[in-house]
């Protein structure tokens, strides 16, 4: 089981390649805000766990194992985020409260959260009623 730390890198290598068709350790280091040293470290071990192919100098590239959890990784996030917006959370504490939180919940309750987006996504009234709690609650 890869621990958040890995998580991190693996979804940040996966977003950078989405983007830009390549992640460097410069660039991933940039992303994460640690020392490209670190980062080579981690691209060793996750050489190593089959996550990714590392060739000094000459690039990485996601393993099929590596690609399908950034994918899951990058999903999770989004859900999350999506999750907050719906239930009224500031969009500037969005990204901190994800990043909070994601490596600590389980897969089981990701995917129950997107099934309770579902439901609100369904059901306006809902979300309505959230936002009237909230407005009651500031006055």
């Amino acid at each position: 089981m890869p621990t958040p730390s890995m998580e991190d890198h693996i979804e940040q290598i996966y977003l950078l390649i989405d983007q830009k068709g390549y992640a460097r350790v410069s660039d991933i280091a940039e992303a994460l805000s640690v020392l490209p040293s670190s980062v080579t470290k981690m691209v060793q071990k996750l050489d190593k766990d089959d996550y990714l192919v590392y060739e000094r100098y000459r690039g990485l590239s996601l393993t099929p194992k590596g690609m399908k959890l950034g994918k899951r990784l990058v999903d999770r996030h989004s859900l999350l985020e999506k999750m907050l917006r719906l239930i009224g959370v500031d969009e500037e504490l969005i990204y901190n409260d994800v990043e909070g939180i994601e490596h600590h919940l389980s897969w089981t309750s990701i995917d129950r959260i997107a099934d309770l987006i579902h439901v609100l996504e369904q059901n306006p009234d809902i979300i309505q009623k959230l936002e009237n709690v909230r407005n009651h609650q500031a006055e």
